[in-house]
């Protein structure tokens, strides 16, 4: 088949000792622990999960320069539990919703919290506060079969070495398993997609020049620069 204009490039995340993994859809959960969900002013009790998305292409590998975006002067971390997709579907139920799982990896929500919260207030969509260029940072995806499942484990991110996001993922309020199952009612899901699980609290700015590193207990860690 022929197009009017060339084929955009396929998004892809490295997975470690295999190919790379092609991004079809990002989404994302909001408030998905108790302790992040008051730091942002909202009551932590077990309500419906909330999502929005990324675009595929807003990955970033690990060891990448990543710029400060424009229009924003709070640049805001947000550290989390990726979850990649092997297989999808509609109204997956929750005791089958890991067989849905290709792998894991470590990711960085970065968000224009600035725009954000301007948007929360007048009412409007956050798209440009969440789904810029270079938003998604994505270390190498651990397939399952060598990484196991987690209901447990330390997720961190530091800043220049010090500790600025701290957790486990025992903390999230609703699991691997419920999330999968629960978006799966509103989308169909498909092999390509990634979750980005939510964030522990101690989210914050980051300004040109610092060092993030993010960490998962069994992951490989993520490194990005702030150019």
């Amino acid at each position: 088949m022929s197009y009017a204009i060339a084929v955009p490039e396929v998004a892809t995340v490295e997975v470690q000792g295999g190919d790379p993994f092609p991004v079809r859809r990002i989404y994302c959960v909001g408030r998905n622990y108790a302790a992040h969900a008051r730091e942002m002013g909202h009551d932590p009790t077990r309500e419906p999960p909330f999502f929005f998305m990324k675009p595929g292409d807003a990955v970033v590998p690990s060891g990448t320069a990543v710029k400060y975006p424009s229009k924003t002067a709070e640049y805001h971390h947000e550290i989390e539990l990726v979850v990649a997709l092997k297989s999808g579907g509609t109204d997956i139920p929750v005791e089958r919703a890991l067989d849905c799982v290709f792998g894991y990896a470590v990711g960085l929500d970065m968000t224009r919290r600035d725009l954000q919260s301007e948007a929360k207030k007048m009412g409007r969509p956050w798209d440009l506060s969440k789904g810029f260029d270079e938003s998604a940072p994505i270390s190498a995806i651990v397939p399952a079969e060598k990484s196991g499942h987690f209901d447990s484990g330390a997720i961190w991110l530091k800043v220049n070495g010090n500790v600025r996001q701290k957790g486990d993922l025992s903390d999230l309020i609703w699991d691997i398993a419920e999330t999968i199952s629960f978006l799966s009612a509103y989308v169909e899901l498909a092999a390509g997609d990634l979750i980005f699980t939510g964030t522990p609290d101690g989210v914050g700015a980051v300004v040109k020049g610092d060092e993030l590193v993010g960490h998962v207990d069994g992951l490989p860690e993520l490194r990005i620069n702030i150019e």
